[in-house]
Parts: C-alpha cells; sequence; structure tokens
C-alpha cells in the first residue's frame, strides 16, 4: 500500500494538532500508553501547569537579525537544544517507529535515545541509520543481560548511555488497565474494533521488523514469547539499586554517562559526583510518583547545587518552542522531548516526528526574536519573569522556586 501522509499532517500548526491526528490514526490503548499518567496524574498535570505559570520576558529593539537555535551537547554540536527522549513500544505506534524518529532526529541534527524496551532492537536502528545514537539503560535485576545490553551499545558505537533510576518500582498507570494493554494489545471486542478501523496503522506495524521487545527477544533466559518478556520486565525492575550500581555501570561503560531520573538537588549532586556528564531533570512524564513535584520547579535547584559540574537536560511536558525557551531560561542546556515527538510519529511516522521537530523549532525562533535574544546558548534567568501564583497564592510561587 502506497503510503500517504496524511491532510491533517500538512496543516498542523502545533504539537496539539499533532496530538488530535495521532488520536486519530493509532488505537486507544496505544494512544492512552502515550499520553496518560500514573495514579491521579498530579504529576502529569503539574508539568504542563508550571511551566504555563513561567512568564517569557519580551524586549524590543534589539538586534536578532542573525539568530542561531545551535548549541552543543555532551561537547557534540547540535543544531537545536533538544534531543529525543527514550519511549517505550515506538514500533507499535508506527511500524518500524524508533528507526523512523531517529531518522528524522538525525536529520534534523539532535540526538534520539533508543529505549530498552523499545521495539526495533539497538542493532536494527544502528543497521538503519548514519550517525551514533544514545541508548537509554535500565538496571536489570538480572546484571547478565545489564551488561549484555551495555555491551551491544558498545557494539553499536551508542555515542551515550542514559541510565534511568526512577524506575525502581513500576507504578500503576490506571488507563493502560482499563484499557488491558499488552505488547501486542491484548484482543478484545473493543481493541478488535480499533484495529478493524485503522487498517492503515495495522498493515504499517505488521510489515514492521519486530513486534515484541526487540532489545530483549533472545536475550533473556526462560522467557519465550511476548508474554514471557513482559511478565520478565515487569518483574526485573530494581527495588535495590544504589549509587554503587552506577558505579558498577562506569566500569563497563566507557563512555559518556547521562542519568535521567532527577528531582533532588542532593541526588544531582550524587550523580555529578559519580561522573555524570549529564543529568535529565526527569519526573518520568508524570508516569511514575504521582503527587511530586514538575520538573521545571525542580530545575533551579538543581542548576544552584551543580553548577557547571554537569550539563542539565530538562523533560516533561515540553509542548513548544516557548516551552523549550523556558526550558533553558530555568537552567538547562536542552530539553528532552517526548510525548511531542511520538505524538508526529504515532500520526505519520518519519515525516510526521520530523514535522513535530520543526514546530518546536520555528516556535523557538520566533520566541527568540520576540525576547531579544539572537543565541539559544544565550538563554538564562534574565529571560524569565516571576511565575504567576495561582489565585494570587505567594505561597504557591515560594513551593515553585523551592520544590
Amino acid at each position: 500500500m502506497k503510503k500517504r501522509t496524511p491532510a491533517a499532517l500538512r496543516t498542523a500548526a502545533s504539537i496539539e494538532d499533532l496530538r488530535a491526528e495521532a488520536r486519530r490514526q493509532i488505537p486507544r490503548a496505544l494512544f492512552d500508553y502515550v499520553d496518560r499518567g500514573s495514579y491521579a496524574e498530579q504529576t502529569l498535570q503539574a508539568n504542563r501547569r508550571d511551566l504555563d505559570r513561567l512568564l517569557l520576558r519580551q524586549r524590543v529593539l534589539v538586534d536578532v537579525s542573525k539568530r542561531s537555535l545551535g548549541t552543543t551537547l555532551l561537547g557534540e554540536p547540535v543544531a537545536l537544544p533538544m534531543a529525543l527522549a527514550p519511549v517505550g513500544l515506538c514500533g507499535l505506534l508506527h511500524g518500524d517507529g524508533e528507526i523512523h524518529a531517529c531518522r528524522a532526529a538525525q536529520a534534523a541534527g539532535i540526538p534520539f535515545t533508543l529505549s530498552t524496551l523499545s521495539i526495533a532492537s539497538i542493532e536494527d536502528v544502528a543497521a538503519a541509520v548514519e550517525k551514533p545514537f544514545w541508548f537509554q539503560l535500565y538496571m536489570w535485576r538480572d546484571r547478565g543481560v545489564t551488561r549484555s545490553l551495555i555491551e551491544r551499545a558498545i557494539a553499536a558505537k551508542c555515542s551515550a548511555l542514559v541510565v534511568t533510576v526512577d524506575l525502581q518500582a513500576l507504578a500503576q498507570r490506571h488507563a493502560d488497565i482499563r484499557n488491558g494493554l499488552t505488547v501486542p494489545p491484548r484482543v478484545t471486542l473493543r481493541n478488535a474494533l480499533e484495529i478493524a478501523l485503522r487498517p492503515r496503522w495495522a498493515l504499517g506495524v505488521l510489515r514492521g521488523k519486530r513486534r515484541t521487545f526487540g532489545n530483549l527477544a533472545g536475550h533473556v533466559p526462560d522467557a519465550d514469547g511476548v508474554n514471557g518478556l513482559t511478565r520478565w520486565s515487569n518483574g526485573q525492575f530494581d527495588p535495590g539499586l544504589s549509587w554503587a550500581d552506577l558505579d558498577w555501570i562506569r566500569g563497563v561503560w566507557p563512555g559518556k554517562l547521562i542519568v535521567k531520573g532527577i528531582l533532588n538537588p542532593d541526588d544531582a549532586a550524587l550523580a555529578a559526583q559519580a561522573g555524570a556528564s549529564a543529568i535529565v531533570v526527569s519526573n518520568h512524564g508524570g508516569r511514575q510518583l504521582d503527587g511530586t513535584c514538575s520538573t521545571i520547579a525542580a530545575l533551579p535547584p538543581i542548576r544552584d547545587r551543580v553548577g557547571d559540574t554537569a550539563e542539565l537536560i530538562v523533560d516533561g511536558g515540553i509542548r513548544s518552542g516557548q516551552d523549550v525557551l523556558r526550558g533553558l531560561a530555568a537552567g538547562a542546556r536542552a530539553c528532552m522531548v517526548g510525548r511531542a515527538f511520538v505524538y508526529g510519529l504515532a500520526a505519520a511516522g518519519q515525516a510526521g516526528v520530523t514535522r513535530a521537530i520543526r514546530i518546536l523549532g520555528r516556535e523557538l525562533d520566533v520566541s527568540m526574536a520576540l525576547c531579544g535574544v539572537a543565541r539559544a546558548a544565550d538563554i538564562d534567568r534574565r529571560h524569565l519573569m516571576s511565575p504567576t501564583p495561582p489565585d494570587g497564592r505567594p505561597g504557591a510561587v515560594r513551593a515553585l522556586r523551592q520544590c
């Protein structure tokens, strides 16, 4: 079947437009897997709410005729102050989804991060793209499988290892339970109808090279088939994870190390001491601890604590170029974008990811001009006004600053 770009993609003006198209293109269970958070979704909502409270400082009569969105990440030049976040199951949102997303990111000049729980394997992606990419690692209880993943990332010439540290216990996501989400999706009457109404999506996934966890299939002992791999992975998150395990990783991984899932300044300082080249200030997109602070609120105290000892990347709720500017102004070198690019992927594959990146880049460019800043690398707290307190309560502002 000839590929066709949805008409809605050609007129998509915002990430929200891509989100709406993604909802139409993929089954509800998969859309909710991407879109929703854990428990009451307080953290999910806080990520967006607190970004919206940060007001940008407009400046005029400043020469911004020559603007540059480029910066460096881990010593490497990037065309935009962004990276694509690790997102599991992308290959079920669009056939060979991880490969398409990586190609779009590399064409745009920004890093792509492959999830441990991707559908395409490390080797699949490495064989299909031209440049190195980042690999995200979960520390499984089975250290043999963990070591094997690191060694495979080394063999694939991955340029950075992103160790996720906030999944020592798996939080419940109510929407996934209600939708009966499994890998592949469980066949119920509703799910069958959702699939039947989306033949293009179904055919695309069927044409993809894999339909299970590509990084685990054939590498996990005594776990045959999709259901076996799912049970194995759900039982492998390690509540005994400690800083000693990060030292163990440093003994196996020779390259650049990024620690993802930090919200506390003390933890950020420990990560920097442990040799992290960069820290991702992250609450797992509101999918883990519910009721904690937003990432944009956590960022300034972490920046104050670690200084220049480690580069800071922030994720959580980034939906616009204005949000990217807010993240940079609050102390990050770059923003990690998850749902925003996945909406594009689900909407139209590689073209949708490209569209998402371009939307964010263009919005950042215009916002920089209106804030009177010519270089993304020069954005700092001077480009923010004081946060707007909800209902005029100054205590909420203090909480935003001190989380």
